[in-house]
């Protein structure tokens, strides 16, 4: 038969030989959660998909919210051609299909390549979109406050009236859109990756995950502690943002007369 180091080298085919695991119930075996089809633990499926979710907001939030929050200042600030240009700019990306852009570059790239900065970075390549024109429309009737008339005759210029003025008093807005956003990427990747077009194997999914629970409902503590982990996210994510919006609120401390 030969020896261990001449069958090592042997080559196969990708996926010649996939190992099918029935899955534990919760309290079997050590496992709090119980086991998927693949044999892993859940609850270490479930903390490794939050830790990927918690990466992938921290990369993905800066991104839109710099982008999003520059381009509408300008165009409520400024108005005029600048307003015009970025709008059409957002027509012409929003008249894009997401998912079939991400479908195309699933298939046209290897497993290996589709990382998380490719699917983050076509999340934010779409979703500055809206922040921006609401940012644009706060802009809009803030720098019509008699806050900035008094400014700019006191000789301030655009970039300190922009930034020491009109940003703080729009900070309440902008901190509203943050559980949204937070909610939306994590959404996104599981969805993503419940279709089979989001990341790689080598990353703890909850789509995945979720994905093995519905195709096998004869084991209900795997879609079950899938769906429970999301929603639970989602609502704390919900919570502690509007705890944040309250206390970043300016207007709370703030009367006109």
């Amino acid at each position: 038969l030969g020896s261990v180091e001449s069958f090592e080298k042997l080559t196969a085919p990708e996926n010649a030989c996939v190992v099918h695991y029935h899955p534990a119930p919760p309290l079997t075996g050590g496992h709090l959660l119980g086991t998927d089809s693949r044999g892993a633990d859940i609850a270490a499926v479930l903390y490794g998909g939050l830790q990927v979710c918690i990466a992938a907001s921290l990369f993905y939030l800066p991104l839109i919210y710099g982008i999003g929050v520059t381009l509408g200042m300008l165009m409520g600030y400024f108005g005029g051609k600048v307003d015009l240009l970025v709008q059409r700019i957002i027509e012409i990306l929003s008249q894009l299909p997401f998912l079939f852009v991400v479908m195309i570059l699933a298939d046209a790239l290897p497993q290996e390549l589709r990382g998380m900065f490719l699917i983050l970075s076509l999340l934010a390549l779409f979703g500055w979109m809206r922040m921006t024109y609401i940012v644009r429309t706060a802009t809009m009737k803030e720098k019509e406050r008699e806050y900035v008339a008094a400014a700019r005759v006191m000789g301030a210029g655009t970039r300190r009236i922009m930034l020491r003025h009109i940003l703080p008093n729009i900070m309440g807005i902008i901190v509203t859109l943050l559980p949204f956003s937070i909610a939306a990427v994590v959404f996104s990747l599981t969805s993503l990756d419940y279709l089979g077009f989001g990341l790689p194997d080598s990353y703890a999914s909850w789509g995945r995950l979720l994905n093995d629970g519905l195709s096998k409902l004869s084991s209900p503590w795997v879609v079950s502690s899938a769906f429970l982990a999301l929603v639970i996210t989602l609502l704390l994510v919900t919570f502690v943002g509007e705890g944040v919006r309250e206390a970043c609120d300016p207007r709370r401390r703030t009367y006109y007369e």
